[in-house]
């Protein structure tokens, strides 16, 4: 039986690493070991982003309702309340779509909220 060598699949290893380093600056998208400590890396930021992205929408919705809330005259803790203690289960992504896109609907939801407290 012939001895199987390595270089096949280490050459394809290292070219699958230097592939998603493509574009990095210097010699990070050159070299074979700076590029894998900089895949790495990136790829530790990527899996982190994704966590903060969920929170920096979840920020993003609740500042335009505050602010939608606060042309009702009403804030948005008190909101909020009122919209639960109302029965209206509406997440905060689709109630700051409606303050946008339809200010009438979303008073209307102020006024329900205020009715329910």
């Amino acid at each position: 039986m012939a001895r199987i060598k390595g270089a096949l699949s280490t050459r394809k290893r290292r070219n699958k690493v230097l592939k998603l380093a493509k574009g990095y600056y210097g010699s990070k998208h050159r070299l074979f070991r700076t590029a894998k400590q900089a895949v790495m890396k990136s790829g530790q930021y990527a899996y982190v982003g994704r966590k903060l992205k969920k929170r920096d929408f979840r920020r993003l919705w609740i500042a335009r309702i505050s602010a939608a809330c606060k042309m009702n005259d009403i804030n948005y803790s008190t909101f909020i309340n009122g919209l639960k203690k109302g029965g209206i289960n509406l997440n905060r992504k689709m109630l700051s779509q409606i303050a946008i896109e339809d200010p009438a609907a979303f008073t209307e939801l102020v006024n329900q909220a205020k009715a329910a407290l």
